[in-house]
């Protein structure tokens, strides 16, 4: 994955893996449109078995034409052989340079994606993996979305139909791109 401000090619499509989509990965990731992105979290997994299937994964990965990006700080995700790192903007402030994909969810947290190549905006809709939680709603999403100067995507209860109606870069899910 080639993102930089200057010539972006940030996959406009990405799925968001977890404890609750890891038995269909591999399914879900032959299914998307080649060129695709895939944000691999697996945070209930101890750092041996996290790194055995991010391994599995990458594999599968690219040769679907897929970018994938580690859910840790730059440099965790230049050490595993990542395609770009994804977390908080803080926990991406420092590090070598690799493309960065930051975890917002207001317009002060976009403002603090300084060194984010591109940001995922949530939650847009209600989500299951956050039950309870204050969604921006699609008009409240597109005002902070406007005040981005990178690419925006949109993360929180989003399905390629909900999508489709957002001007933005692209979208990702967790649910949304899974069976």
């Amino acid at each position: 994955m080639r993102v930089s401000k200057r010539q972006p090619s940030l996959p406009p499509v990405w799925l968001i893996s977890d404890a609750r989509n890891d038995a269909v990965l591999e399914k879900v990731l032959r299914r998307l449109p080649r060129g695709s992105g895939l944000v691999f979290r697996h945070y209930h997994l101890d750092e041996a078995e996290r790194r055995a299937r991010f391994r599995q994964l990458k594999r599968l990965a690219h040769l679907r034409g897929h970018a994938l990006v580690l859910a840790g700080t730059a440099r965790q995700a230049r050490a595993w052989g990542a395609d770009g790192a994804y977390g908080s903007p803080s926990q991406l402030a420092v590090g070598p340079a690799t493309p960065r994909l930051a975890t917002t969810h207001s317009l002060r947290e976009l403002r603090l994606a300084k060194r984010a190549d591109a940001v995922l905006l949530s939650p847009v809709f209600a989500t299951r993996s956050h039950p309870g939680a204050l969604a921006l709603g699609p008009m409240r999403f597109l005002l902070i979305a406007r005040m981005s100067c990178m690419p925006v995507l949109a993360l929180g209860g989003m399905t390629p139909r909900r999508a489709a109606r957002l001007p933005v870069h692209g979208w990702a899910a967790i649910d949304g791109l899974s069976p």
